[in-house]
């Protein structure tokens, strides 16, 4: 079938985005859903640093390559042997498939899955190959999802049914944002009722990391970013205490604020530097997690002695470190509730045509979640 798609033609090319468009929108084909795959109806498509990071180089993956990995639809057909999706279910896209046969799928761990790590990294789907193309010549998927199109074939082990009566713009936030920075505060056991905690890097998803610890019940909530505007958000989300991160005074800014650092950091910033801000934030027996995704060639630079000699923890996330299939349905009960009020993170609703000036606009800092509106 045709469908319309934003396509990344190369990677690395400068800004403005708006000019230079990386992401040419035109039709492409779409073979259908092979066994275990399903025909999904995009409904509504988040922009990601994680994209973003494609677009500018930060994260090679082969081009041509339709973007999006954040994302809600409706299932169109299903593939042979999917028998617990029927047409009209609405489902949320979760951007590592799980084998559901390795070892860390195997031990509860499907953010880890070797045949979903290995496939995303080769821009193909699960089963195998793409089933994307224009003019008889293969385009790449993003993480097996592809979402910045008006239809996608995904995986089953992809997708998370959901209740129909969710709004779609919400649903697209939880298969990324709220999954990784919530799901980063929720299973990780750093964040305790009463606690102190950090969060540095607030985009989508560490604003969702925010909005997690006032959930969780944190008492001391400290944000922090590199503009204001950011700041004033998560204090109207619950964070107690706001800093920029250029401040020289940081780190003791932060532990005069808390009494002596923070039992739990969490970095969502995709840089080094920031992680090395977030581990000396980080109090005496405390956790640091770090869920950004910086550059391959960056390097960290602390120190060893602090890990046995303060007893600290150093952990990394992926995916909220959590059970997708397990999480989002515990996730949208929180938000049913009023406890997790995922759509207020969400600051532009665009069409698929200006993504590339939304991606301009996320460079610069200017929006938080921007989701992309397909027509019913």
């Amino acid at each position: 079938m045709k469908i319309r798609a934003a396509v990344l033609e190369e990677i690395g090319r400068a800004g403005p985005y708006a000019e230079t468009k990386p992401l040419t929108v035109c039709e492409v084909d779409l073979a259908p859903p092979r066994a275990g795959e399903v025909l999904v109806k995009i409904a509504a498509a988040g922009l990601c640093h994680s994209d973003l990071s494609v677009i500018n180089g930060d994260r090679p993956r082969p081009v041509p390559m339709v973007l999006g990995h954040e994302g809600a639809g409706v299932v169109e057909t299903v593939g042979e042997g999917v028998a617990d999706l029927v047409p009209g279910d609405h489902v949320v896209f979760v951007f590592v498939p799980s084998c559901g046969h390795c070892g860390p799928c195997g031990t509860g761990r499907p953010a880890l899955c070797e045949p979903g790590a290995a496939s995303n990294g080769k821009g193909e789907m699960l089963a195998g190959g793409t089933r994307l193309s224009r003019n008889g010549k293969p385009i790449h998927h993003m993480t097996g999802v592809a979402s910045y199109a008006t239809h996608a074939v995904i995986s089953r082990r992809s997708l998370v049914k959901i209740d129909r009566e969710l709004p779609m713009n919400v649903a697209a936030l939880m298969g990324c944002a709220v999954l990784t920075g919530a799901g980063a505060v929720f299973n990780m056991g750093a964040v305790q009722p009463g606690g102190r905690t950090a969060v540095v890097g607030l985009g989508g998803v560490g604003l969702a990391a925010v909005l997690g610890a006032v959930a969780a019940g944190a008492e001391t909530i400290v944000a922090i970013d590199t503009l204001e505007s950011k700041l004033s958000l998560a204090r109207e989300l619950g964070a107690t205490h706001t800093f920029l991160a250029t401040d020289q005074d940081l780190v003791a800014k932060v532990k005069e604020a808390t009494s002596g650092g923070v039992d739990a950091a969490l970095e969502f910033a995709g840089s080094a530097r920031a992680l090395e801000g977030a581990y000396a934030m980080t109090r005496r027996g405390g956790t640091t997690i770090t869920a950004g995704l910086p550059n391959p060639s960056a390097v960290l630079n602390i120190s060893p002695l602090s890990l046995v000699a303060e007893e600290r923890t150093l952990r990394g996330s992926y995916l909220g470190s959590g059970v997708p299939a397990r999480d989002i349905p515990r996730f949208l009960g929180l938000h049913r509730r009023g406890r997790l009020p995922v759509e207020k993170l969400m600051t532009h609703r665009i069409r698929l045509d200006d993504i590339n000036e939304g991606f301009d606009r996320l460079h610069r800092g200017d929006a938080i979640r921007q989701v992309i509106e397909f027509e019913a």
